[in-house]
């Protein structure tokens, strides 16, 4: 394969010289990038549209795009470089070198949920509320955003022979991603590797929620029950992904992928909160027509 090459050969899809990024007026814009500022701009147009067609302001929308957009790529790049600080620690400069990866969407949504906090209480909104037109905005960012990883060459899992499986070129990945079982499965003269696009799962898994809590969201039974699914559902399938990738961030000390241990978290605390406010509304109406009944 030559370096640029990437293909799919159960589907028998070969794509030749597909590039990280171009050149504008001499300088090098990455695709990786490209690809994350227009999902962003995607998960803002579609949280407008949420709140509009809901009868819902949308200026806190774009007062939030002013912070949290800022607020989640520093979040998501501070998430990462704690836990890859391995790769940075000897080069510290190339913390702030974005162009080649690391942003990790976990620090993402905890930057973007503190700037949410922030601006809820100062400008008194029901963050819940807020959440649950973010979170739908942070799904079709996601699911556009992994494309980037496509690009770059990164984020994919071990081996694999399935329907799916991608093929790379040694030379257009970074070293460190090619873990100790897949570098097993690399043949004497073989160029390149065949992997897990875990990419792709995601990006379909992501597109998939986003479907159904797009129509869920008109029956929704709380402020918050989107936000809370969401985090659910998310944390299903970036369980079993994870499980795959290569390239695993883990906690200090330990050989517990880190991303893993959040998305149980995650999905616990998703489904937890949603059947415990379901439950105290319930008792709430049950409250109510006790007390209506009684009533001379």
């Amino acid at each position: 394969m030559n370096v640029n090459d990437i293909s799919f050969p159960n589907l028998n899809i070969y794509l030749h010289d597909v590039p990280k990024g171009f050149s504008v007026f001499g300088f090098w814009i990455a695709l990786y990038g490209v690809i994350i500022a227009i999902g962003m701009m995607l998960g803002v147009a579609l949280a407008v549209y949420d709140r509009r067609s809901r009868g819902l302001s949308d200026e806190p929308i774009w007062d939030l795009a002013l912070v949290g957009i800022p607020s989640g790529i520093v979040g998501a790049r501070i998430y990462y470089v704690i836990f890859a600080w391995q790769f940075y620690k000897d080069d510290p400069v190339q913390i702030f070198n974005l162009r080649q990866g690391g942003l990790a969407i976990y620090g993402g949504v905890i930057g973007a949920f503190i700037a949410i906090l922030i601006y809820s209480r100062v400008k008194k909104q029901d963050m819940l509320e807020l959440w649950d037109s973010v979170a739908l905005g942070f799904l079709i960012g996601q699911a556009l955003g992994r494309w980037g990883n496509f690009f770059n060459r990164e984020v994919f899992g071990g081996y694999t022979d399935n329907i799916f499986a991608m093929r790379l070129p040694i030379d257009a990945v970074r070293a460190r991603d090619i873990s100790d079982g897949l570098q097993a499965t690399i043949e004497a003269g073989q160029d390149f590797i065949q992997v897990h696009p875990t990419f792709l799962y995601e990006s379909t898994w992501n597109l998939a929620l986003l479907l159904i809590l797009f129509i869920y969201r008109r029956h929704k039974a709380f402020s918050g029950e989107i936000f809370f699914l969401y985090i659910a559902g998310y944390g299903i399938g970036r369980f079993w992904i994870e499980s795959i990738r290569t390239d695993q961030l883990y906690i200090t000390g330990t050989t517990v992928p880190v991303s893993m241990v959040l998305a149980a978290c995650m999905t616990l605390a998703g489904v937890g909160l949603d059947i415990y406010i379901r439950h105290k509304n319930s008792e709430k109406r049950q409250k109510d027509d006790r007390a209506q009944d009684i009533v001379p």
